[in-house]
């Protein structure tokens, strides 16, 4: 029997903060949810698809960690971290010497297959389907799961060009 996961994006973020703070590189990752956010989140927890799901799992990041605490408290479902369900990686080693939005369009534009052409030191899409399937593969014991993470990780389980809105769901089998 295959289990259904509800692969939900986080809510709208906020970045003021981060940014006044001068993070970069992970420290970015601890933009917060907007307002608007928030409000998304409280409405995606409603959702008739999300009844019977016996667990939630999510980023650690702050937004989609956020979205998962509300939909947590909402439907009372059990909610737990996991690590490698975080955000696509523009830098590999951490070092973020460059500009993650060159990562970025380097990535789109090659459809995330790397080359010792590449300037930038960015996750491949074969790597990060492989980090997230082995990440919810953990819960194939359930029949129903909720995974709260980031558009581009939702991506790797349905196609490349997929493109979630905040607080969007796509649902798939494994």
């Amino acid at each position: 029997m295959k289990t259904q996961f509800i692969l939900i994006r986080h809510g709208e973020p906020r970045y003021d903060e981060v940014i006044d703070n001068g993070f970069v590189g992970l420290g970015y990752e601890f933009g917060q949810l907007s307002n608007n956010g928030v409000v998304q989140a409280t409405e995606r927890a409603k959702d008739p698809l999300l009844k019977g799901a016996e667990i939630i799992i999510s980023s650690p990041y702050t937004r989609a960690l956020q979205t998962a605490a509300i939909i947590s408290k909402e439907t009372q479902i059990p909610l737990v971290v996991e690590h490698d369900l975080h955000e696509w990686l523009p830098d590999t080693k951490f070092i973020y010497d460059y500009d993650v939005e060159d990562a970025s369009k380097e990535y789109l534009e090659a459809q995330g297959k790397r080359n010792v052409g590449h300037k930038y030191r960015w996750e491949s899409y074969e790597d990060l389907k492989k980090r997230v399937q082995l990440t919810i593969l953990k819960y194939r014991n359930y029949k129903k799961v909720i995974v709260v993470c980031h558009g581009i990780v939702i991506s790797a389980l349905t196609r490349f060009d997929d493109v979630i809105e905040h607080c969007g769901v796509r649902e798939v089998h494994l």
